[in-house]
């Protein structure tokens, strides 16, 4: 039996840890999602103001630059715990499940290393922007560490994603729930594109009713 009724209480505690961090990014991620329709509204505002009627917020590169940087970074937990990165997967899938699942273990820990290193940068960006009380050289000074922090607080949620799915994977390897693990870091499948498709026509539906 494979309910969740049966699992061991770690696990269990585990998964529901997870599904409390992907509620969050989820969230993060329609932000994010909003940001760049924001974006490209302002870029059009901007540039139909300039031609028609001569006047600009002199400001559009580096207000769509944090747009654009804090919005990527608002995205990553999600599309990380929706398998949504893009993986290179033709010879991994190839091999037993018991090695596949210790080498995706072993992928995602790479990958909270190096997050924790962005992490801990765009930490010392920030810190040193309000050490200095640095603006940007735009006509609207907006102190850098405003946007900084936007994104330092999107990447540490990709660390905090990455955290919880270790714990679980780990929990998930020592109890021998390999295919748990599998599904839980592996690539997604036909079947998992095919479910969302299905999800989403669903749920316009709904929406149009």
């Amino acid at each position: 039996m494979s309910g969740t009724a049966t699992l061991p209480a770690p696990l269990r505690a585990a998964q529901a840890l997870r599904a409390g961090v992907s509620t969050l990014a989820a969230f993060m991620a329609h932000v994010a999602g909003w940001n760049y329709i924001a974006c490209a509204l302002f870029i059009t505002f901007d540039v139909v103001a300039r031609s028609l009627f001569g006047f600009s917020s002199k400001a559009t590169i580096e207000v769509t630059g944090y747009m654009l940087a804090g919005g990527i970074a608002w995205g990553l937990a999600h599309t990380l715990a929706r398998r949504a990165h893009i993986r290179v997967d033709v010879w991994v899938n190839r091999l037993p499940l018991g090695l596949r699942a210790a080498l995706h273990l072993v992928a995602l820990l790479l990958l909270g290393g190096f997050a924790a290193f962005c992490a801990w940068a765009a930490y010392g960006l920030v810190d040193e922007s309000l050490m200095f009380d640095a603006h940007d050289n735009s006509a609207l000074r907006v102190p850098l560490a405003v946007p900084q922090g936007i994104w330092t607080f999107g990447i540490l949620a990709f660390c905090v994603m990455i955290l919880v799915l270790a714990i679980e994977s780990v929990l998930s390897l020592i109890l021998g729930r390999r295919e748990e693990l599998d599904r839980l870091l592996g690539s997604r499948t036909l079947e998992d594109e095919t479910a969302e498709a299905l999800e989403a026509v669903e749920m316009a539906r709904e929406g149009a009713r």
